[in-house]
């Protein structure tokens, strides 16, 4: 598991909306998480490269993954929440996809296909008005 610094992340905290009471309005709770995955020393190029196409619009132009966590009441919870978050995406990101095998369809397969296709053709021509005689 890729565990990036507590130096390569950057916390950042705000107000939150939703519920709350008064203390909504004086509390930041909210926490947004921004991790430069662009100059990362932690992750390797093929990592990186997987986190940058599975970040999608968290992504910044600049290569930083912004991740905003408000679903809690307390700082404390939402900046777990937050990493738990980036480190979900990091892990998925690990995962190396499986390399196809290309194989082509068997000879089955293909008259299947070909017979439904003609089945196919006769029920759409049978739509048409009748020939008359």
């Amino acid at each position: 598991m890729i565990r990036p610094s507590e130096s390569e992340l950057e916390f950042r905290f705000f107000r939150a909306g939703g519920p709350g009471g008064q203390n909504v309005n004086k509390v930041s709770t909210a926490v947004q998480l921004r991790f430069d995955a662009r100059t990362s020393t932690c992750l390797p190029e093929d990592v990186r490269e997987r986190l940058m196409r599975l970040a999608g619009s968290r992504l910044t132009t600049d290569g930083i993954v912004v991740i905003q966590a408000v679903r809690f009441r307390t700082q404390e919870r939402n900046r777990q929440d937050a990493l738990d978050r980036l480190y979900d995406l990091i892990d998925r990101a690990s995962v190396r996809p499986a390399k196809r095998v290309a194989t082509k369809p068997t000879r089955a397969s293909r008259e299947r296909r070909l017979q439904a296709k003609t089945v196919r053709s006769g029920i759409k021509a049978g739509r048409g008005r009748p020939a008359v005689e």
